[in-house]
């Protein structure tokens, strides 16, 4: 198993970007109930998502119960890690929290789905 992690440009880039989404989505909702210190849990909360990924195989439920980092979270960070092509839903299964189905994730490209597009070389 290779474990690859980002550069810290590229990981620089990519929690800048969540970063400006995510504090954006904030303001915009609790004008009146901002709490500065959350937004500065924006960037250990992606790296801890990425780590963890990096070595387990779970669902957002296990994420959060694993790590302390909010369910509502982790789903913001899936779906900009998805785009960013940076973690991958490797199956769907039974959760062994909720005991509902769900998708199984990872950020270790050893799990990425595999290209159907042929190598020219």
């Amino acid at each position: 198993m290779h474990n690859v992690t980002l550069s810290p440009i590229e990981l620089k880039i990519l929690i800048d970007s969540i970063e400006k989404k995510v504090t954006a989505n904030i303001l915009n909702t609790n004008k009146n109930e901002q709490q500065p210190e959350k937004l500065l849990t924006i960037e250990s909360q992606l790296k801890t998502i990425f780590q963890y990924l990096q070595h387990h195989i779970a669902t957002a439920s296990m994420i959060a119960e694993a790590t302390g980092v909010p369910q509502k979270n982790i789903c913001r960070y899936k779906r900009d890690l998805e785009k960013a092509g940076r973690l991958w839903e490797i199956e769907k299964r039974k959760c062994k929290v909720t005991g509902f189905e769900a998708w199984y994730l990872s950020t270790n490209p050893d799990y990425s789905p595999k290209s159907n597009q042929l190598s020219l070389f």
